[in-house]
């Protein structure tokens, strides 16, 4: 806590200016998003725990419609249909059906990726650098729950085209996730099956259906 009155003033001031400004922001870019019927992500994803000595990299891509989505990482395929997820690992010839959970370690999966600051969390305008010459300006996400195992979250926004650029999640572990965006493409022609789980193609997998 500050010790002078004015001080104290002066610091709430400024917080809530940066408080209102990254709240502004994230509503841009949540109604651009609300406005695609479908958007197809290409993304980097980097996994690192100094203490631990990891870090781990891959690549992916997901295609989003509503709460649908079709993502591809790490050699697994993630199917969610909108009531069922469908996992399917070609490498062990297994598909796995469950439903989604979005509260699981407050995990932000693909259905929520562009949505999931909304709510639970306060707001702050942080940095703004200066990415491949794209501005970027980061807002500073921090849980309102405080058991969240989330410390802190980086959103990184294109201030030009007001497109999420990447993500950096700081975990109370001290692990460090970042998604960065490589390709973001919008309103795109879509297979009308490409959300539905079609069992024949996997008719010599193994079924893991859990309650």
């Amino acid at each position: 806590m500050k010790k002078i009155i004015a001080l104290l003033l002066i610091t709430f001031s400024v917080n809530a200016f940066a408080q209102n400004k990254g709240k502004a922001l994230l509503n841009e870019v949540s109604q651009k998003v609300k406005s695609y019927d479908n958007i197809s992500i290409d993304f980097k994803y980097v996994l690192e725990n100094t203490a631990e000595n990891l870090k781990q990299v891959t690549k992916g891509d997901v295609v989003m419609q509503g709460d649908r989505y079709k993502l591809n990482i790490l050699g697994i395929t993630r199917l969610f249909d909108g009531k069922t997820l469908y996992s399917i690992s070609p490498e062990d010839e297994e598909v796995t059906i469950s439903e989604e959970n979005d509260d699981e370690n407050d995990a932000i999966t693909p259905s929520k990726m562009l949505s999931f600051y909304e709510d639970g969390y306060t707001y702050a305008l942080d940095i703004e650098q200066n990415m491949n010459g794209r501005k970027i300006q980061y807002v500073k996400l921090t849980p309102i729950d405080s058991s969240s195992e989330i410390k802190t979250i980086l959103l990184g926004i294109d201030s030009k085209t007001k497109n999420i650029y990447n993500l950096i999640q700081i975990g109370k572990n001290n692990t460090k996730t970042t998604l960065t965006v490589n390709s973001f493409k919008t309103n795109e022609t879509l297979s009308k099956t490409l959300f539905t789980f079609d069992a024949n193609k996997y008719s010599d997998y193994y079924i893991n259906k859990l309650d």
